[in-house]
């Protein structure tokens, strides 16, 4: 009798679909992994799409309980690395090949919807309370709205999940409906046992010319560095003037300035929103050179920026920008970076 109540309890069970994933439980099933886990890596992929431009990044995640995260990002057509880290003494955005790293006082990652940082998806999960689920041959699609404080056309994403709760791609939408972001995620692994100095800048900055697969020469990133130095210019042939620029404002004047290490190009936009944009070659520095900001690191097309209260400053393909204004705010500024590539270059008059 009692063998006869075991197996229709298993037959029960069975027919339910009792453990499986459904809408009821994936999220939570996603929740708990991310909770549960001490340390994790992300490799992927990620997409920016901005003003009929496509950015193409490789991305890698590292984050260790407490607050540790470090995302390195490279543009896949010029292989310019930058790395978010957050540590014990703050928040950087570090650019390895310039030697240079702007430190932020910020609540980096928190302050805003990243669609790269797991905690954050659950967060964005876990705070639309109407979520909408559609079920696909590999699992689950869940919609939920984002929290993008600076740039208010991001309205939602989709977070694809496979048949283990396990994320394999998150799209960011605009209020058109059209992908901004997409991050695809190749490999997650929950038990990455990293440690707190993984997470120091430092090594980061001494380990750029070595790749995963080969032993680090010291003396050869320094022979690198020098190199660097000898190749880089610091002389500005072009202009690059927005393709936005707020109604009502307009570009009032254009000046080359000599400087001691080259020129430096600055352009003043006047009217109702006036600001000034300013353009330099980059420098590469022999010491880490860290530049502190209050404010946030943004991703801005190609490039990761340091938005400031008033200001705005990028690196992209070897040109720096510098955005200041008292009457812009920081979604415009954001706004008028996004529209500037260096791809469409206007030749400067002689």
């Amino acid at each position: 009798m009692k063998r006869i109540i075991i197996l229709s309890f298993l037959s029960l069970f069975i027919l339910c679909g009792c453990g499986k994933l459904n809408e009821k439980n994936i999220v939570k099933e996603f929740s708990n992994k991310v909770a549960k886990s001490k340390s994790y890596t992300i490799i992927g992929k990620m997409q920016i799409f901005s003003n009929e431009e496509k950015y193409d990044y490789s991305l890698a995640v590292n984050y260790l309980k407490d607050n540790y995260y470090k995302v390195s990002l490279v543009n896949q057509t010029n292989n310019h690395e930058q790395i978010i880290v957050r540590n014990d003494d703050g928040v950087y955005v570090i650019t390895p090949s310039l030697n240079k790293s702007f430190k932020f006082q910020s609540e980096w990652p928190d302050n805003s919807s990243q669609a790269y940082i797991l905690k954050s998806i659950v967060n964005d999960l876990k705070s639309d309370k109407d979520l909408k689920f559609e079920k696909d041959s590999n699992g689950y699609i869940v919609k939920c709205m984002v929290n993008y404080p600076n740039n208010s056309a991001l309205k939602y994403q989709k977070v694809y999940f496979d048949k283990n709760a396990i994320p394999t791609k998150i799209e960011v939408y605009n209020k058109d409906d059209e992908p901004v972001i997409v991050v695809t995620i190749d490999k997650i692994d929950y038990k990455a046992n990293l440690e707190k100095e993984d997470f120091n800048i430092d090594d980061m900055i001494k380990n750029n010319c070595c790749s995963d697969n080969e032993e680090c020469d010291p003396s050869k990133c320094e022979d690198n560095k020098k190199e660097s130095n000898t190749k880089t210019t610091s002389i500005i042939d072009n202009i690059i003037y927005p393709l936005y620029v707020p109604e009502k404002s307009s570009l009032t004047t254009s000046e080359k300035i000599d400087t001691d290490n080259g020129n430096r190009v600055i352009l003043t936009f006047a009217g109702e929103k006036d600001f000034i944009l300013v353009e330099e070659a980059s420098k590469t520095y022999d010491d880490l050179e860290i530049i502190p900001v209050y404010g946030d690191p943004q991703i801005v097309s190609g490039t990761i920026a340091a938005l400031g209260a008033n200001s705005l400053y990028w690196t992209d393909n070897n040109i720096d920008f510098y955005l200041a204004s008292e009457t812009l705010s920081g979604e415009e500024m954001l706004t008028i970076a996004s529209s500037m590539s260096t791809s469409q270059i206007v030749s400067m008059s002689k």
